[in-house]
């Protein structure tokens, strides 16, 4: 439901504004410059500056930022295809068909999708497309006739299961092409690709001596370096089950990513239950093991793929991935509202300021 998911994304990133500009600038900063886009991945993004830069600076280094993420955005786009390039809705729609060349950028991309399905064993899969359109359809009936509103059957989700593995999408990493050789796959990238996009624009921006920079694209959250004082910035996690109440925790963070998965994202209600977007591979409906799951690690890309794959993990097995894979830190919000930590997390949580 695009209202809802517009209004969740508005919410965390105001939140973090009203965080970010409360703290004190030391003396030598200006007030932070800010920038949005509105046309990236289906939600809002915002670009800020406490470096003390001049508006020219920021304008040239926020133009090649957006220039990134508007890049990825046209490649990720599973819905439309754009001219001059074959995008995952051009591979999708040539399922089953011959290698297609595509840029290497989503050559990178869909490698970087393998590794982390076999990172998080399977948890996190872009060949889940053919389970997820089902969901999609009925999410987007859902908003527009609530009152019909109706869950994929069944048989519907188990033969969609049929074209789910990852070994259907072929790579050819000397030739630049893809293929997905089962005309009824498809591929997704919703638990990957925003997360991927801000971290391809925030390398960028650190490669041109970027400091003191905070992206927030859509609710994900990728801070570069620190305030110009070395210290961190506010931040808050909303509470999952009542995302319009205070924060339930606070964390000072600084030159790392942040992302939240939660069951108040996107939804829609049916005879009274709710169904949120984030689907389990073994049962092919919404996960119950969390409603919430924030993820802090370097790498926004592996911070939205973790926020999904351990959501649909039990604590423990979660905690064991989490472990194994070092430099990241996790909280757990249990349908009890219980807050499970990480030792890391543990460090990073502040209180209000």
């Amino acid at each position: 439901m695009k209202i809802i998911r517009s209004l969740s994304c508005l919410c965390l990133i105001w939140g973090l504004l009203v965080c970010m500009t409360g703290c004190p600038q030391t003396a030598h900063t200006t007030q932070p410059l800010g920038k949005a886009y509105f046309t990236y991945f289906d939600t809002v993004s915002n670009i800020y500056s406490y470096a003390g830069d001049s508006q020219e600076e920021f304008d040239e280094r926020t133009a090649a930022a957006a220039q990134i993420l508007e890049e990825y955005h046209r490649l990720f786009d599973i819905y439309y295809e754009h001219s001059g390039v074959n995008n995952l809705c051009t591979i999708n729609k040539n399922a089953g068909g011959e290698p297609m060349k595509v840029d290497q950028k989503l050559i990178d991309f869909l490698l970087y999708a393998k590794e982390l399905y076999t990172l998080t064993g399977g948890e996190m899969n872009v060949m889940m497309g053919a389970v997820l359109r089902p969901w999609h359809d009925c999410r987007t009936a859902a908003s527009s006739d609530p009152a019909n509103a109706s869950i994929p059957s069944r048989e519907v989700l188990d033969e969609a299961s049929k074209h789910t593995s990852i070994d259907l999408l072929e790579i050819d990493d000397e030739n630049d092409t893809v293929r997905i050789s089962d005309p009824a796959a498809s591929i997704d990238v919703g638990a990957l690709g925003k997360g991927y996009a801000t971290e391809m624009a925030a390398q960028a921006l650190e490669s041109m001596g970027v400091t003191s920079y905070v992206l927030n694209i859509g609710g994900n959250i990728r801070i570069i370096g620190t305030k110009p004082d070395g210290t961190g910035w506010l931040t808050g996690i909303k509470d999952p089950k009542n995302s319009d109440s205070a924060y339930i925790e606070y964390l000072n963070i600084a030159d790392t990513s942040c992302v939240t998965s939660g069951i108040y994202e996107r939804f829609f209600t049916v005879d009274g239950v709710r169904y949120h977007h984030i689907i389990d591979k073994d049962t092919l409906m919404p996960s119950e093991f969390f409603p919430s799951v924030t993820v802090i690690t370097k790498h926004s890309g592996l911070a939205d793929a973790l926020s999904t794959a351990l959501f649909s993990m039990s604590y423990e097995e979660g905690l064991k991935l989490v472990n194994s894979i070092g430099g990241v830190e996790v909280l757990w919000v249990t349908e009890s509202g219980e807050k499970l930590m990480t030792d890391g997390f543990k460090l990073l949580v502040t209180e209000k300021q």
